[in-house]
């Protein structure tokens, strides 16, 4: 079985600054794609930002410029650097992980984190 731990999240003023981190862990061949989903209130659940296992990475256009995500291989882990942090970034945030379960078969696995909560006040 695979986890997914995610931490990070706070209530910041607009304008601050927060590190996300999403950290895998258990039994698995190899991570693909991860990736960061939010979710505000009365709104559909949306990309925020992935990378790829070669460091290619995806920003939805309203966070291009502010936010950047890294990760390492060697932890296993997802990181989200927010900064300048605007009021409609507020949302639960989800760490989402692609990854083969079994070096023999191809298909992919998606896990979701518990998510984590950034309110932005104005």
């Amino acid at each position: 079985q695979v986890q997914l731990v995610e931490s990070g999240g706070d209530l910041v003023q607009a304008g601050g600054s927060l590190r996300l981190s999403c950290a895998a862990s258990g039994r698995f061949f190899s991570i693909n794609v991860m990736g960061w989903y939010r979710q505000a209130p009365g709104k559909q659940r949306e990309l925020v930002a992935d990378i790829t296992s070669g460091g290619s990475t995806n920003y939805a256009d309203s966070v291009k410029g502010r936010f950047t995500i890294s990760r390492d291989n060697a932890k296993n882990t997802v990181y989200l650097q927010m900064n300048s942090l605007k009021p409609e970034d507020t949302a639960v945030y989800y760490c989402k992980v692609e990854l083969k379960l079994f070096s023999s078969n191809v298909r992919m696995y998606d896990y979701w984190g518990q998510g984590t909560q950034v309110t932005v006040s104005s």
